[in-house]
Formats: structure tokens, sequence, C-alpha cells
């Protein structure tokens, strides 16, 4: 069974200022052109189908396409709810757009019932999980402790335990919005962070044939079997040398897995460039970057007058504008947002309670700084979702 594996469309989403929505309209039209030409026998797109609980009317109407040119193909599709998606909204209408192929799994509760599809070797089960957040969901799966190991696990116990009164031979594939170890973050996702800790185990998808994964914008191979497609489109210039890219999956008779990547059309490259003004503006090695969307840093001790201006001259496509001097880490003239640069907010928080008191927290305490970002976390998800 051929399958094509997507995630992350986030539908709606900019660019900086840039409005993506062509692009992605273009992405949509790929998708559909490769599953013809390539004989694909299901499409599965694991989660962040929009890149917001309640997106635009555009994305919305572009969703809605994307529905019926699939569904026109004759070929299934399984799609799983993500972080950004409110799964509510998402899954409405699943059981009536079900019967057109299109198979929305929304609701943690049935992450064991699975689409089952047939091929001339036999059934492959289909299990959508989709993302799961712990505060919300622990209760459902019965786990003492909200974290995102503990619910994907107790979520693969149900898909196992269905699995195991399948038919001998039953093929299976797994798809699941998370963050697995292994696996290369962006600046564009949404942090998950539960407890300090916002990675799974691979482990953790024992006992099945292929798991398509979403959530991560770079396209990783964590195991043969445990794969990112990564995001068709850059949302972040942390992506610079992303190749984006969907998975053309192979699953055998017995359920040996071979994959290709499809590229996918990226309207225009991302480049970052770093150095003084000046030296910009006059390097000869930056011809290339000139037609591409640009992130410039600026060395520049003092900053120079109308940098933006100066530099779409010669860049037009400048898109982010970053000042960063070069200076000693220990110099008090050192930024403040450089200063927290790579700092999780429990970080910061650690050491703002040490330079006011003149020492950081005990375990005790910072056991009460976690519990209040997830609190606030999760309340924010529900907030979100429930609008």
């Amino acid at each position: 069974m051929k399958l094509l594996h997507t995630s992350d469309w986030h539908l709606g989403r900019a660019f900086h200022r840039v409005n993506m929505l062509g692009a992605q309209a273009e992405f949509i039209g790929h998708l559909v052109t490769t599953v013809r030409e390539h004989g694909v026998d299901a499409v599965l797109v694991s989660g962040d189908v929009y890149d917001r609980a309640v997106p635009p009317l555009a994305a919305v109407e572009l969703f809605d396409d994307a529905l019926h040119r699939l569904a026109e193909l004759g070929v299934p599709t399984v799609m799983i709810s993500g972080n950004h998606d409110s799964a509510r909204r998402l899954g409405v209408g699943a059981g009536l757009i079900g019967r057109a192929g299109i198979h929305l799994r929304t609701e943690p509760a049935a992450c064991g019932t699975p689409v089952v599809l047939s091929d001339t070797h036999g059934d492959v089960a289909f299990y959508g999980l989709p993302y799961l957040e712990p505060a919300l969901v622990k209760d459902e799966f019965g786990v003492k402790k909200a974290g995102h190991e503990a619910v994907l696990a107790a979520a693969m116990d149900r898909v196992r335990a269905d699995l195991a009164t399948r038919a001998r031979g039953t093929r299976s594939v797994v798809l699941a919005h998370a963050f697995v170890t292994g696996g290369e973050a962006s600046d564009s996702e949404r942090d998950i962070t539960v407890g300090g800790v916002a990675a799974v185990p691979a482990g953790v998808f024992d006992g099945v044939d292929y798991a398509a994964l979403g959530h991560l914008h770079g396209s990783q191979t964590i195991t043969e079997r445990v794969r990112y497609s990564g995001s068709p489109l850059p949302y972040s210039f942390s992506e610079t040398d992303h190749r984006k890219s969907m998975w053309l999956v192979d699953l055998d008779a017995e359920g040996a897995v071979t994959a290709e990547r499809v590229d996918c059309p990226v309207p225009r490259a991302l480049a970052r460039i770093r150095g003084t003004l000046e030296e910009l503006l006059a390097d000869p090695r930056l011809v290339a970057q000139e037609e591409a969307w640009v992130e410039a840093t600026l060395t520049d001790p003092v900053r120079p007058a109308e940098p933006m201006a100066r530099l779409c001259e010669r860049f037009p496509h400048t898109l982010s504008l970053v000042f960063d001097p070069e200076r000693a880490p220990d110099d008090p003239d050192v930024s403040y947002a450089r200063r927290l640069a790579g700092r999780s907010d429990q970080e910061i928080a650690e050491d703002f309670v040490a330079h006011v008191r003149g020492a950081g927290p005990d375990e005790r305490e910072q056991a009460v700084l976690r519990d209040a970002f997830d609190t606030v976390r999760a309340d924010e998800v529900v907030r979100e979702v429930a609008r």
C-alpha cells in the first residue's frame, strides 16, 4: 500500500508580513497531483491543519476545497487534529465527511478505533491519535500524572489492544501529533512543554509498522518506521536550511517500510545574512540572496540610519531586521532579548528568583513554578478551544 504522509499545513498562517494563502493553495494542488501521478492509496495528514483554533474564513474555504479535491480522487484520507487546531471544530461533520472517504480523527477516546483499508495483501489499520493535551485527557486515559509520555503511552496501549484482536498479518499505521525524542525543533512550533518535558521516546510507537508524525516542521527520520513529514512551507527563518517535502511511503505485504521524499513547491528561498549594513550592501557573495526572503542581522556598534529602507534597495524581500552589535556577553549594553535568547520560561523565572533574593529556588519551589507554567499553558489551550 502506497501512503502519502504530510502534516502541519497551518492554513491561514502568514510568514512575517507575507500572506501565504496563495502558496498554501499551490501546495494543495501539488498534493492532489502527487496522489494522482504516484498512484497513492491513502493520504495521511498528521495534524495542525489550521494555524489557530478559529481560523480565518479564507483558510476554511481552502480546507473545504482540499476536502472536495481529495474526495474526488477517490483516495481515502486520514486526518488528525494538532495542537494548533480546535479538535471540536475540525471534527464537525466527521461522520458525514467519512462517507466521502475523508476520515477525521479528533476525539482522543476513539484512538483505538481504526480506519481499516485493504489491498491485495490484506488489511491495514490506521489509528488516528490527535494531539493529546495531557491536562485535558489524563482522566480519559486513567493516568495519575499529566505528562506527554503517560497519555501517549496509554493511547498506544489502546492501539495495540485493538490490533491484537485483528486478523494475523494485519498491518498498522499510527498518525500522531507529538514531539518525539531525537526530533529537531524550529522556532515556528508552539511550545507544548508539560512539567519541564516536551518530548516522548520513539519506543512508545513500538508494535506498529509506521508512525506518521506531525508537529515538528522539519522532515525527519527518527527511525525507519517513525518519521516527521515536516511542514510543506516555511513558517520561520529557523527553517532556512529545510527541504520542504512529503513522505511517499510503501508498506509491503509484511509491513516493511520504504520511503522517499517528494519535494513541495516553495514560493521563495529563505536567507539569513549577517554583518554591518555597509558589508551587506557591498558583499558580492550575497547576489543569490537578492531574490530571497531575507532576515538580516546587523552587527553595527551603533544602529545605522534607515537600515530597512537601505537593505531593501538591494534585498527587496527583506522581512526581518535584527540588531545584534558584536559585544562581549558580559557587556552591560547587551540587549535584554539577547540575554534571554534560548532560555525557557522556567529558566527565566528561576534566574529572576536568584536575582531578587540572592539564591535560586530549591526543588520544591522549582516544582511550584513548573506547575504554575503548566496550569497557565493548559488554561490557554482550554480558552482557545472554547472560543
